[in-house]
């Protein structure tokens, strides 16, 4: 059995943002491809095109709620208030690790700061950032609450 978080570590290390390391960790799951769970994930990185809003990972971990639990009428209320709970739940256990949901909180970055390109990916870099453990937690939250029939 795959364990989720070493994926989606693994795929944070081949270069993935966060938001794609996370989804695509569960490729095999959503009969994708992890290039093309990447391609969907790939706009919420950095917390939403590197704007540093709400973490890639949770965004990553919150499309994997939408395949497991998302709803489709628009009258559905019921599935609505599920789903939203859901999220919250997922979304709190998150904070309650990571201290934020928001990418630039969890940076300790002013709004509007390092917005240029993304910087190289080296050890220190990995060991500077809580990117990793960001993903690692997203993917286990995620594994611990969906239910991928």
């Amino acid at each position: 059995m795959i364990d989720r978080a070493d994926r989606a570590e693994e795929l944070f290390r081949m270069g993935y943002n966060c938001s794609q390391s996370v989804f695509a960790a569960f490729a095999d799951r959503l009969n994708l491809t992890v290039e093309e769970a990447a391609k969907m994930a790939s706009p919420f990185g950095a917390g939403f095109g590197k704007l540093r809003e709400v973490c890639g990972a949770v965004s990553g971990m919150t499309m994997l709620a939408a395949y497991t639990d998302g709803y489709s009428k628009a009258t559905d209320v019921e599935p609505k208030k599920a789903l939203y709970g859901l999220i919250q739940r997922m979304c709190s256990e998150f904070e309650e690790s990571q201290k934020s949901i928001i990418c630039r909180e969890m940076l300790g970055l002013e709004k509007g700061e390092d917005l240029a390109e993304p910087p190289v990916r080296t050890e220190e870099y990995y060991a500077s950032r809580p990117c990793l453990a960001a993903v690692r937690e997203a993917a286990a939250i995620a594994d611990k609450y969906l239910d991928f029939k």
